[in-house]
């Protein structure tokens, strides 16, 4: 069985064909020949077998030898400059061979790959080269249509009639690639008794990867004969290493393209790729119902013509994507414009939910802010996207995922199909766990394939078999689980969104930095108050509290009732002046002190904080009773134990029953937190006083009543408890009693 003749491979897995080597077949197509060149001498280490058939000489005449030795070439030098020069570009040139005192002429190229010169010829009538107008004239028309179309649809039917024009091939068609590999054709030129393959789709596995690849590094792919025996490359005895052939004019076709385009009834095809911004966008493939050779001068004209569409391609949309666009970057400018004016980038992330939908044309929007899901539209339930963002980030990459068909990733998706068959993931911080989410519902679509796009690929006892189609008949089918795709303009309009974001962010930490040094300066300024208020201000205070004492020892027993009761109550008021003075010192250290964080039991800490107590209290009645045990955690030991202090002394000071109890416990809650209660069955707090408690110096009572204190031993309780990530907050009801609450969080 010939080489080409070959069409089927049995693989393991059909993805393999993806890794499969097609750039080195070992083989050439026989219109003309190839030579293999190495070191600065060019000695020929490899040549394709067919060269007595070009050259009069054997190829095994020729292996070893510098090519200046064996033949008698001109262009020696130019040869020469791509092992000097090192040109990373096909070049190409015209030869004459004087062999057997007869010239022959050939179109020669010329390339470089890490280890070899490639020079592959082919043979033409003369050495003479085309004018700049001959070429100038076949392309002029073509463009002509480039100027004068800007609508996209417009623009690839001109090219598909202007290739046909120029190649006189039987069908000419443009194929647009989509973000998964497959691809259909949108544009379409061939003689009319020829069936119609435009608006067809095609999947991946007709143009697999290492095919695309090759698309991507040459400007052109020639096979004038689809049944042609191709050549065989002849090695030298040290040339073990199979050859490159990833940019060869000549290179043989893989056995799959080959069935391939014979079941389509081609017999000669030519491919002029199509890049856009790097990418490979499509391809002008050309076929003919014969075999088919075309000159040199034409094939170079359509390379030209490809390049000049690639390069227009950028500025090429349709009517309706150009508007389209136009409103999704107005979108994007007010939804900014809107983030960069709130004070709050959270809020404002969450007010302006019809922005963010109209950002990428979605039907549904959550926007995740940490544990904080807010849902807006059409979406799955906060537990169902929670189910989502639980693997999001292996989905992500480079801070972006979408699919139009999230049932297929994830299996459960398919209960909530109606609001999100599609889903387009933006993440903004994976250290705070932001991102949005958007979604878009099913849509039930008729895709029309060429042909049944799963014969591609028979399963068998012995693996898979990848073999070509053998019917390009118009295959329909209805496509389920999937939304309308994201187009790229939405993935790059919302991929822009986080970027201006970001920029937004990096200045509000500008501002916020410089507001942070601000306050520095103005703690800085309380510090000193602080230390001035504890100290310089005591100082007076206790003079006057000296010099009323010293009153009442020299001439307490001449003042009268009235008088004495007058220094008394300026002696005490002083003391009561101090102790502020003294708490306010403390309340102002409390958040400069580093925390002496270590894995603590609350229980034990318990028992020292009620054997003070009890020391403390000797002779009053009072039950302590713990109802669960507390937990473990990591905390400053020290500062815990004075919250607990201040809470159980308050539970027994403000109470005015016979019996005074306190109950203490821990629950978790439904965030899985350990939760610490302190119940009592005090006087409890009225509703309206349930958010002033923890202000500072805050008393609900007159100074003397329930044995006096400053009014500030809760605040400093809530600022332990922030400090170590944690929240206090109590529940009242007024003559019953109250129960304070709180967790910690310093790990």
């Amino acid at each position: 069985m010939s080489q080409n003749r070959a069409a089927k491979s049995n693989i393991a897995d059909p993805n393999d064909y993806e890794n499969k080597l097609i750039n080195i077949p070992g083989s050439i197509q026989p219109h003309g020949m190839l030579i293999a060149l190495k070191d600065p001498e060019l000695k020929i280490i490899k040549v394709s077998a067919n060269t007595k058939e070009y050259l009069g000489i054997p190829a095994d005449e020729l292996l070893e030898k510098t090519l200046k030795s064996c033949l008698n070439i001109d262009r020696i030098e130019a040869i020469a400059d791509f092992w000097q020069e090192k040109f990373a570009s096909i070049n190409s040139l015209k030869i004459e061979i004087l062999n057997s005192k007869k010239h022959k002429y050939f179109d020669a190229t010329i390339h470089r790959t890490k280890q070899e010169i490639i020079l592959e010829l082919e043979p033409t009538l003369s050495l003479q080269e085309s004018s700049f107008s001959s070429f100038y004239n076949l392309v002029r028309s073509t463009m002509a249509k480039i100027k004068k179309v800007s609508d996209l649809k417009e623009f690839i039917d001109s090219i598909a009639r202007e290739i046909q024009k120029i190649t006189n091939f039987d069908r000419v068609m443009i194929y647009q690639f989509d973000r998964t590999g497959a691809g259909e054709v949108v544009a379409e030129a061939k003689r009319s008794p020829l069936s119609s393959y435009l608006g067809l789709h095609y999947p991946p596995t007709d143009v697999p990867t290492p095919a695309r690849k090759l698309y991507e590094r040459n400007s052109i792919r020639y096979i004038p004969n689809m049944s042609c025996e191709f050549v065989k490359l002849i090695p030298n005895a040290a040339q073990s290493q199979p050859l490159d052939l990833s940019l060869s004019i000549l290179r043989s076709a893989d056995p799959c393209c080959v069935e391939y385009h014979q079941n389509m009834g081609a017999q000669s095809l030519l491919v002029v790729p199509l890049i856009k911004e790097q990418t490979l966008w499509g391809l002008i493939s050309c076929q003919h119902q014969t075999p088919k050779y075309l000159p040199y001068q034409i094939r170079t004209v359509c390379e030209f013509v490809g390049k000049l569409v690639s390069l227009e391609l950028v500025n090429k949309q349709t009517r309706e994507e150009l508007e389209y666009l136009v409103k999704l970057k107005s979108v994007r400018s007010e939804s900014i414009e809107a983030i960069a004016k709130a004070d709050n980038f959270k809020e404002a992330l969450i007010d302006c939910p019809d922005y963010l939908l109209d950002l990428v044309s979605a039907t549904g929007l959550a926007v995740c802010l940490g544990a904080e899901i807010n849902l807006f539209g059409n979406t799955p339930t906060k537990q169902q996207v929670s189910n989502i963002l639980d693997r999001a980030d292996a989905w992500i990459e480079d801070s972006l995922f979408d699919t139009n068909s999230l049932a297929k990733l994830y299996p459960e998706a398919e209960a909530f199909k109606d609001s999100a068959s599609g889903l387009l993931i933006l993440r903004l911080s994976k250290a705070r766990g932001y991102y949005i989410l958007w979604f878009r519902p099913e849509v039930i679509q008729t895709v029309n394939w060429a042909g049944n796009p799963s014969e591609s690929i028979e399963q068998q006892d012995d693996g898979f078999n990848l073999s070509p189609r053998k019917s390009f008949a118009k295959w329909q089918e209805i496509v389920k689980l999937s939304s309308l795709p994201w187009r790229e303009w939405e993935i790059e309009n919302a991929l822009n969104f986080r970027n201006a974001l970001v920029g937004i962010v990096i200045k509000k930490a500008d501002q916020l930095a410089g507001v942070v040094e601000e306050l520095k300066i103005r703690n800085e300024e309380l510090d000193f108050f602080a230390y001035a208020a504890s100290h310089d201000l005591k100082e007076p205070l206790r003079g006057i509290s000296n010099y009323c004492t010293f009153l009442l020892e020299d001439y307490g027993s001449i003042l009268d009732p009235k008088s004495k009761a007058r220094l008394e109550t300026s002696i005490q008021l002083g003391k009561r002046m101090e102790t502020l003075i003294d708490t306010l010192f403390n309340f102002s250290q409390l958040g400069k002190a580093k925390l002496k964080l270590e894995l603590t039991d609350l229980n034990k800490s318990l028992e020292r904080v009620i054997e003070v107590f009890r020391a403390s209290n000797r002779g009053v009645d009072f039950e302590i009773r713990i109802l669960q045990p507390l937990p473990s955690v990591y905390c400053d030991p020290v500062l815990i134990e004075e919250v607990l202090t201040n809470i159980m002394a308050n539970a027994f000071k403000y109470h005015n029953k016979p019996q005074k109890w306190v109950e203490i416990g821990s629950y978790v809650d439904s965030l899985g937190q350990d939760v610490i209660y302190i119940r009592d069955n005090g006087i409890g707090i009225r509703d309206r006083h349930l958010h002033t408690i923890f202000r500072l110096f805050k008393r609900l009572h007159p100074q003397k009543k329930y044995g006096g204190g400053t009014g500030a031993g809760l605040t400093i309780a809530k600022k332990i408890i922030e400090r170590h990530g944690g929240k206090i907050w109590v529940e009242s009801e007024y003559g019953e009693g109250s129960t304070f609450y709180l967790t910690i969080n310093s790990q």
